[in-house]
């Protein structure tokens, strides 16, 4: 797609390479203000339970005594999976209003703490003397009112696509009730059990982040809203564009999967910590959503043919934003070197995981309120809340 757009034949965006450095030079003055040591943790969903420097989880989790570290890395499966398929764009509107500190805390923070306000007050168990973990029972049958409640959704208050999160989690506890030779390996079916499935694929105690994210997409992949299938197959996060040519069965195919890749890294923290070593990071992409996006339209690398489009509301499977995600994830790799040689690092050292939370999502997020009250995307996409 980037090959296409540089030759100038795409059908919505023209891109302007010289302003990648505009965007570095953005990138670089978030990285020197957030993180001056360089120490870049991975953009990965633990971020997100911080709230005034007091990480949530981990001062819970901390506090517990855990039979084994498998036992904890189960919970955190748990909480991170559930926590990630909920966290599709929130609208501008939305705010969760938060008891320990009276902030009002809206998308993708907001989302997290929410759901971990509800993770621990055992909302997805079904055994009250065990509330931090999820039972595929209990997603079953989890009704949207319950979301609703527990992310103070009213109509002061609305959360796009509050159905279809719900609709989603009820799909992950069938398929985990269905799964339970991957999901109940060590205990009753639940998401936790992918942890146990994830180690008994390790190696002589590592294991690679392409591996995780084959699993992830193997595992979960059948819990997507019916969309394009391929033999048989559903794709998920995958779409259709007429310039990308291949000659076989998957022309057209564009596979993107943010949610699944950001899921991805916010799963490989819980398997350090259990002990395994995970290798081949760089094996995974940038992800294609909004922020990242955001930032090369808001700098001026991509630029619409037609600036109208920008007041219009666009679906996830038009060519438009098909276009735009993919050009992000390309420019997100061309981005990174110039970062990295700027800083003098390597791709082990400052991992693309890492760039992105230093990084590329927070500068693309203040470039957006920079430009736009209420912090919204240049590009509006119709979301059911299961894409991004």
């Amino acid at each position: 797609m980037l090959e296409i757009g540089l030759r100038d034949g795409l059908a919505h965006f023209r891109i302007d390479p010289d302003r990648l450095d505009d965007v570095a030079d953005a990138v670089l003055a978030t990285i020197q203000k957030a993180y001056p040591s360089l120490k870049i943790p991975f953009h990965a969903r633990w971020r997100h339970f911080s709230l005034q420097g007091e990480d949530r989880w981990s001062r819970m989790a901390d506090r517990i005594s855990w039979p084994d570290a498998a036992t904890r890395a189960r919970a955190e499966f748990d909480l991170v999976i559930v926590s990630v398929l909920l966290d599709a764009g929130a609208g501008a509107a939305w705010r969760y209003h938060d008891k320990a500190s009276g902030q009002a805390v809206g998308r993708s923070e907001g989302l997290a703490l929410a759901s971990l306000d509800m993770f621990a007050s055992g909302a997805f168990s079904s055994d009250a003397r065990d509330p931090l973990r999820v039972d595929a029972d209990k997603l079953v049958a989890f009704a949207a009112a319950a979301l609703e409640q527990g992310f103070q959704v009213s109509a002061n208050n609305p959360l796009v696509g509050l159905e279809g999160r719900a609709d989603l989690l009820r799909r992950l506890g069938r398929l985990v009730a269905e799964r339970s030779d991957v999901f109940g390996l060590r205990d009753r079916p639940r998401p936790g059990g992918l942890f146990d499935h994830l180690a008994a694929k390790a190696a002589d105690g590592a294991i690679a982040a392409p591996t995780i994210l084959s699993e992830v997409l193997k595992q979960l992949g059948p819990i997507w809203p019916s969309r394009l299938t391929l033999a048989g197959v559903s794709l998920g996060d995958c779409w259709r564009h007429p310039a990308i040519k291949a000659g076989d069965a998957t022309d057209g195919l564009v596979p993107l999967h943010k949610l699944s890749q950001w899921l991805t890294y916010s799963l490989i923290e819980p398997l350090q910590r259990a002990g395994l070593d995970v290798t081949d990071i760089n094996g995974l992409t940038g992800l294609a959503e909004y922020r990242n996006g955001g930032l090369f339209v808001d700098l001026g690398v991509l630029v619409l043919r037609d600036p109208a489009d920008a007041d219009r509301s666009h679906d996830v499977d038009s060519t438009l934003v098909v276009e735009w995600r993919a050009l992000t994830v390309a420019l997100l790799d061309r981005l990174a070197d110039k970062i990295r040689a700027r800083l003098n690092r390597d791709a082990v050292s400052l991992p693309l995981a890492s760039l992105l939370e230093g990084g590329s999502w927070a500068a693309g997020r203040a470039a957006a309120f920079a430009r736009r009250a209420d912090g919204s995307p240049p590009i509006k996409v119709l979301s059911d809340g299961t894409v991004f």
